[in-house]
């Protein structure tokens, strides 16, 4: 596998850049692929340039996927619009999003949490996505990696797999439809800008369980119960049930299980000695939140609840400041963004 050419090779195959002056920096904050702003003609691009690497470690969807969805997502209004794509590199040339990345503190806050829902709505309501996507393939396929690598994995972690099948089984009892999600909301794939909040990075986007995509919401965010549940019933309103809201935290618990090794394995495979991120610690940090949910004496009702084995049984007064669950989801716009 070759490596990924520098910033200037590419931007010299970029068509729309061919005999203008251009300027770069590099955007820090990317965990796998080199993203670069770049100034032409008094505008700001994103070049994102993809790592073949990252899908062949099982990190991520394979470049033609992630260039699929990208697409996808920026006709959904969501995703940035996309300018051009180098399939050969592989790259893209993206809408620079003017506004403010947010941090988890932000998501955690309520106003923000009505906003994040509606984002999702509306990307979850346009084209579906090129490919499928499943927490519990994704957790078999890392630790297949990690086992034949050798690579770490907590200990305590295939002791407690009985435990994932569960999980599974209580969400396969009552599945829901597919939706084209994005897999992968930590905080800062949040965008505000103008006043609307978009989402960038599709490297493990795939048709999904919607209920997915808030429980990983919420675990990137550290949701308490209340604020998981706050989540949920905004995003699927007059819709909402106590199953519906214990799916969600259910998949809190599988992003944090699953997503520790995806750092095992970032930490094992692509560590770069160059980056500052700590990934043994961040698999460490999902995993020590994954154990306490797991251990919860909430999770048998959880189970329970999701699967449809019992009723729900009442729950503690709600933290007033959360928002309630509108009566309906308002209609979803869609953008006619997408290729220029």
């Amino acid at each position: 596998m070759g490596a990924v050419p520098s910033v200037e090779d590419v931007l010299r195959r970029v068509a729309m850049f061919s005999g203008r002056v251009v300027t770069h920096r590099r955007l820090e904050g990317g965990l796998s692929h080199q993203i670069w702003v770049v100034n032409c003609g008094g505008r700001s691009y994103v070049l994102r340039v993809l790592d073949p690497a990252v899908s062949a470690a099982g990190l991520g969807i394979s470049p033609a996927q992630e260039i699929t969805n990208t697409l996808r997502a920026a006709e959904s209004g969501v995703g940035a619009r996309v300018y051009e794509v180098l399939p050969e590199i592989p790259a893209l040339v993206l809408e620079y999003l003017p506004g403010r990345t947010l941090s988890a503190a932000d998501v955690r806050q309520p106003a923000t949490i009505l906003r994040i829902a509606e984002a999702c709505r509306r990307l979850h309501a346009g084209p579906r996505f090129g490919n499928e996507f499943s927490i519990v393939v994704k957790l078999h396929e890392l630790l297949a990696i990690c086992r034949r690598h050798e690579l770490r994995v907590p200990d305590g972690y295939v002791e407690r797999l009985s435990t994932v099948e569960d999980i599974s089984s209580a969400l396969d009892a009552n599945p829901l439809p597919t939706k084209p999600c994005h897999n992968d909301l930590l905080a800062e794939n949040f965008v505000d800008s103008g006043g609307t909040i978009r989402i960038v990075d599709y490297q493990l986007a795939g048709n999904n369980d919607p209920s997915f995509e808030l429980g990983n919401i919420a675990a990137e965010a550290d949701f308490e119960p209340d604020r998981a549940e706050a989540l949920s019933a905004t995003y699927f309103g007059a819709e909402h049930t106590p199953a519906l809201a214990a799916r969600v935290r259910l998949n809190l618990v599988l992003s944090n299980v699953t997503w520790t090794l995806w750092f095992s394995v970032h930490h094992g495979l692509l560590r770069n000695t160059d980056a500052s991120f700590d990934y043994a610690g961040e698999a460490s940090d999902k995993w020590n939140r994954a154990v306490h949910d797991l251990d919860s004496p909430e999770f048998g009702r959880l189970l329970d609840t999701a699967a449809g084995r019992s009723p729900a049984r009442p729950h503690a007064a709600a933290d007033p400041s959360l928002p309630s669950a509108p009566a309906a989801p308002p209609p979803v716009a869609h953008s006619q963004g997408g290729l220029q």
